[in-house]
């Protein structure tokens, strides 16, 4: 097996989601065995790092849908009004959105691909956006497929499943009818793309002996050295 440390490109992994997936659980699981490796990691949280006027877009849901702050947690529940909000003039705005977010994407990681790290982690990919479109359209489906192709592709996607019953006891933010209407929606776009790893809802041990040994296949197969060296800025 050919070191990490000697490959031309480092390997990106994104994790994508129910909000209560276990992402940051697999997340620091990942970053912790990679570098006990030896191997610089580094996390790009997509909504901090790459979603595009992160202010406003927060700023405008709260204001207008009255979106309470904060993160859900047992016995705390926080009654989000964001992306489960489906009126006409947001999903369009979405679909617009998307698009600017898909291109600083590209900038992101170009700066990240040189920035030393060996691995890439990302918290959330655009993936995460595009689920929340409204898939069973046919033009909003080509249009994800469109903006997918503009983004670098992962070496690994993970699409983390669970029980949105469970999601949302260990999140309580939406309801628990657009959590399956999110769930449904992340298996629409894994179809449509073709190149997302689905972890099934496993128990927390078993789901990160997956994530590692999908990792592991890749490091192992060599697939560190294709598929990003032409992510440049978007001009």
């Amino acid at each position: 097996m050919t070191p990490l440390s000697c490959r031309a490109n480092p390997i990106v992994v994104s994790f994508s989601g129910l909000d209560g997936s276990g992402k940051s659980t697999q997340i620091a699981a990942l970053q912790m065995a990679v570098e006990s490796r030896g191997l610089p990691a580094r996390i790009i949280t997509f909504w901090d790092d790459v979603v595009v006027s992160t202010r406003y877009r927060e700023g405008f849901v709260h204001k207008v849908f009255g979106s309470e702050r904060g993160i859900g947690a047992p016995g705390r529940p926080v009654q989000r009004r964001d992306k489960n909000v489906r009126v006409g003039y947001l999903t369009l705005a979405r679909h617009l959105l998307y698009l600017a977010d898909a291109l600083h994407l590209r900038v992101v990681l170009y700066r990240a691909l040189h920035s030393g790290a060996r691995v890439i982690i990302m918290d959330r990919y655009i993936y995460d956006e595009l689920a929340n479109l409204p898939l069973e359209n046919r033009l909003s489906a080509i249009y994800a497929r469109l903006l997918a192709s503009i983004a670098p592709r992962p070496q690994l996607a993970f699409l983390l499943d669970t029980d949105p019953g469970l999601a949302r006891d260990r999140k309580p933010e939406y309801s628990l009818t657009f959590m399956r209407q999110s769930r449904r929606s992340y298996f629409r776009l894994a179809q449509l793309l073709g190149d997302m790893t689905i972890v099934p809802a496993l128990a927390l041990e078993d789901a990160k002996r997956v994530v590692l040994n999908k990792f592991l296949d890749v490091l192992e197969r060599g697939q560190g050295e294709s598929g990003f060296a032409g992510v440049a800025p978007a001009a």
